[in-house]
């Protein structure tokens, strides 16, 4: 495992073939490839937001996924490895890690919703939003910046920033929009098909466009610090420690493995064995077992998210890990 944080920088870096990275110089060094981004309007400020090296769409949003049925997705699939499983109006996707390492973003509609399924490697972030805003449909890209080391996507309509996490336009013409949330769960392969026996399954449009399967973040999980950030950190917990959020309150995984079952009032967290980190080994299908997280409210899904401590800290800085 690699635990110094600048080696790791760059055997990722290297990874991806990116020689270098550097904090952005601000919007007049932006405006050439952002020229119809509005930097006059913003709620956060400009100097947090750094290159993550590739730059606009250099990491390429999925805009025609394609998907296929469960049992030909278990040809390359393995029944542990990760996937953001979603249900929407009786229709089921599963959407691997495997796939959305390498794009971060996917458009589509699912039961008729136009939805974006997004994952940040960086934060563990999986996050699936409605993509109606007042104005209509949007479509998401990646603008190659991150904020306290999450993606910032754009949409393409307006070429407003929004950040992964809060799901909030932070930059731009749409500056303080929000997108809606929708329940979905990082789960194994294994459990989608479990509850989804009708699903089908997201699969590369170009299988040989990347290395599908790997883990460009090897030895991420065994970091003693995270890459890009230079926030506060949180006490009492490793950033890199792995949290159950919802809302303004994290449970250590850790602490819910342990019980199994951890309830608030109607709200029941859940731990079960059988899912492979996505940022750990070389092959995502050999990575530790981090385990299934549910989390409901009289057996329907609450949002919530799986991600390192120095996330749920940074976004929401007044917040309660119950440790």
């Amino acid at each position: 495992m690699i635990k110094n944080a600048a080696y790791f920088l760059f055997a990722v870096l290297a990874v991806l073939g990116i020689l270098a990275y550097t904090a952005d110089a601000g919007p007049d060094a932006w405006k050439s490839e952002w020229p119809r981004t509005d930097f006059s309007k913003h709620d956060v400020p400009l100097s947090q937001f750094l290159s993550g090296g590739p730059p606009k769409d250099g990491i390429p949003a999925i805009n025609r996924p394609t998907f296929v049925s469960l049992e030909e997705a278990a040809r390359d699939l393995s029944p542990t490895e990760p996937v953001i499983g979603l249900v929407v109006n009786g229709e089921a996707k599963a959407y691997p890690l495997r796939v959305l390492t390498w794009h971060e973003i996917a458009n589509d509609t699912i039961g008729g919703v136009p939805v974006a399924v997004t994952y940040c490697p960086l934060c563990n972030a999986s996050i699936v939003f409605d993509r109606r805003i007042d104005r209509g449909v949007v479509d998401f890209g990646t603008t190659g910046k991150l904020r306290n080391s999450d993606l910032v996507m754009y949409d393409r309509q307006t070429e407003t920033w929004w950040q992964q996490f809060e799901g909030r336009a932070v930059v731009g013409e749409l500056t303080g929009t929000e997108l809606v949330m929708i329940p979905s769960r990082l789960e194994s392969f294994e459990s989608f098909r479990a509850r989804a026996p009708q699903g089908r399954v997201l699969v590369p449009n170009n299988p040989n466009a990347r290395r599908y399967g790997d883990n460009p973040y090897v030895g991420y999980d065994g970091a003693t610090a995270p890459l890009l950030y230079d926030g506060e950190m949180p006490t009492g917990i490793e950033p890199m420690a792995r949290v159950v959020a919802v809302g303004d309150e994290a449970w250590p995984l850790t602490r819910l493995r342990e019980k199994g079952e951890i309830r608030k009032g109607v709200m029941v967290l859940r731990w079960t064995p059988g899912q492979n980190s996505a940022l750990d080994s070389r092959k995502i299908a050999d990575g530790r077992d981090v385990g299934n997280v549910t989390v409901t409210e009289n057996g329907s899904d609450v949002i919530h998210h799986v991600t390192f401590a120095f996330v749920f800290h940074a976004f929401r800085p007044d917040g309660v890990i119950h440790r």
